[in-house]
């Protein structure tokens, strides 16, 4: 039907008859003469209608935004004055001789390209018409590029590309399962995989040596901007390798894909273990763009009246730390209370700062309702401490470590990328000597830091031990602040598998039920292997500049995790719910009340 996109016609076609398809972008019509920006994947074309052919002048009379047109006409040089510099084809235009229309269009709910802010409702509910607007057009292109260019990658590192099983069994993974129901086995359930983590674990154990695949995951949780209930990982795993070298391949792999789809260097990867970028930054993904740090001034004090410092100071599960901004003094009350809000989030229950007004003019040359509650001596440390200059302003943090680091960690970067302080457009680096568990007060038991199949990087005699101060064989990459992936080095005994998954509070009986194939499989010559998993959508959403994976994605779900474009999730009709021997309970009066 085409002989060309419409994007890719230019001066070199001169003189040439070219057949296009596509919709009509624009319709304008000039003193009888009619001119039409033809659309596709590729671009823009302006195609034009002179009256001498009355029959084809007569339908382009006729047709509106985005109707489907074919049209075959002779590519011309643009008069002079009116060649488009912004345009790929602005330097030709295509006269028209023959056209057809294929399909007529009602008038789209909303205009495809315009500076008018459309609800994200109704780009949903319309997305095939948002996927038009060349802004989308583009980032399912960078997808595209972003997928084969992993692919290729790995095709050449001799990896295997094996698809894992989407109807699968219920494991904790730290999120809830989406469960579906068995026709053929009567009140028995499938899990749809948050991951396939133990089934590429198995492949290595089959001597598959190299595995991966871009793979469908879900997750039942609560929603954010980098969260959908179905999202897409590149998974990566891989036998005989120690987390050096697993490491250093996927160093390589990102490189080259920054590369070669942005032409950017990511330059050298730094490697952060996970104490240090807690201590600096409060964070497990720090963004190292942002040059502000926390500096810990819990000894200095300790001794103060102030319990609002004391306090934390002298607990040791407490924190005190001092944020330096510079320049921040030029910040407004109403400015700092913006933020006392913000860090409230966080569950921080204030946010006292310290204004230096004059570096050298001791206690009378700064500005603060707390400057009373401690001694000279205390301030000239703490603005020693953190290199405070005149016209600089100093927030402090005093809490539990966690409330203190979320909190803290937080504020820097907004801090820093509202003040414009963020030093170079990308930031990568490696974190790693995660520890194995975190201490859950609420329900009493260790939880996994990643998951139950990390390897420790002690015995298991030191691990039963104390499992609070265990460190695990886990690294994460990291880019501007945000996860792109996570992998570790997986364990392959099984008396350090049970050893594990004992502390976890997964006795012998639970975890026959739910890992014994696992168990069973790692005694049989499983080999060292590990791993890695990219958020697919997230690295997209990096790359292209959005805020949000739904940008990314072609058919994304809302923050409610429900689809406007099909209505889903929706009923059941109530045969197949007798033919899955499942029956509904009434909502409860809660559950009506928040529906209303």
């Amino acid at each position: 039907m085409r002989t060309h996109k419409c994007g890719e016609v230019t001066k070199q076609h001169l003189s040439e008859v070219v057949e296009l398809c596509g919709w009509v972008h624009r319709r304008r019509d000039h003193g009888g003469v009619i001119f039409i920006d033809l659309r596709d994947r590729e671009g823009l074309v302006q195609v034009v209608f002179n009256p001498d052919g009355a029959e084809t002048f007569a339908i382009a009379e006729s047709v509106r935004s985005e109707y489907v047109l074919r049209v075959k006409g002779t590519v011309k040089d643009r008069l002079e004055g009116t060649i488009n510099p912004n345009m790929k084809t602005g330097e030709i235009e295509v006269v028209v001789d023959e056209i057809e229309v294929l399909n007529e269009s009602e008038t789209p709910p909303f205009p495809i390209e315009s500076e008018i802010e459309v609800n994200e409702e109704m780009r949903l509910r319309y997305r095939y018409i948002d996927l038009r607007r060349t802004e989308m057009q583009q980032k399912m292109k960078v997808r595209r590029d972003v997928t084969r260019n992993l692919r290729n990658f790995l095709d050449d590192q001799e990896y295997f590309e094996i698809e894992t099983p989407i109807l699968t069994k219920a494991t904790p993974e730290g999120a809830r399962d989406y469960i579906v129901p068995s026709r053929t086995h009567e009140n028995a359930f499938f899990a749809l995989p948050q991951s396939p983590q133990l089934y590429k674990q198995l492949l290595m154990i089959s001597g598959m040596d190299k595995y991966y695949q871009i793979v469908r995951c879900f997750r039942d949780e609560d929603l954010r901007a980098d969260r959908q209930p179905e999202f897409t990982q590149l998974d990566i795993e891989t036998s005989f390798m120690n987390e050096d070298e697993i490491m250093g391949t996927m160093e390589v792999m990102i490189k080259k894909l920054f590369s070669e789809v942005l032409n950017v260097d990511l330059g050298d990867f730094p490697v952060m273990t996970y104490e240090e970028g807690m201590r600096r930054y409060g964070s497990d993904k720090p963004d190292l763009r942002i040059p502000l740090e926390l500096v810990d001034i819990a000894d200095d004090m300790k001794e103060v009246d102030f319990k609002v410092f004391s306090g934390p100071a002298n607990d040791q599960n407490g924190r005190v730390v001092a944020l330096k901004i510079p320049n921040g003094s030029d910040l407004t009350r109403k400015e700092i209370d913006a933020l006392t809000k913000y860090v409230s989030i966080y569950g921080a229950r204030g946010l006292a700062y310290i204004k230096v007004n004059d570096r050298d003019g001791g206690l009378e040359g700064l500005q603060s309702p707390i400057v009373k509650f401690a001694p000279a001596e205390v301030w000239e440390s703490v603005l020693t401490k953190t290199g405070a200059k005149t016209g600089d302003l100093i927030f402090f943090g005093a809490d539990k470590t966690k409330i203190v680091n979320e909190a803290m960690g937080a504020l820097r970067v907004k801090i820093g990328l509202d003040r414009g302080l963020a030093e170079g457009d990308w930031k990568p680096l490696w974190l790693i000597d995660f520890p194995m568990f975190d201490w859950d007060d609420k329900n009493q038991r260790w939880n996994a830091i990643h998951h139950p199949f990390t390897a420790p990087s002690c015995t298991i005699e030191e691990l039963e031990a104390n499992p609070g101060q265990a460190l695990s064989r886990a690294y994460d990459l990291i880019l501007n602040g945000t996860e792109l992936g996570g992998g570790s080095i997986r364990i392959n005994h099984t008396d350090m598998q049970t050893k594990v998954l004992e502390i976890l509070g997964i006795g012998e009986e639970e975890a026959r039920e739910k890992f014994g194939f696992l168990l069973d499989a790692l005694k049989y010559g499983c080999p060292p292997h590990g791993g890695i998993a990219f958020g697919l959508d997230r690295l997209v959403m990096l790359m292209t500049g959005s805020s949000s994976i739904r940008d990314v994605i072609a058919f994304p779900k809302t923050q409610s995790a429900a689809c406007p474009l099909v209505d889903a999730p929706a009923i059941v009709n109530d045969a197949q719910l007798r033919e899955l021997g499942i029956k509904l309970r009434k909502p409860t009066e809660k559950s009506e009340a928040k529906e209303d």
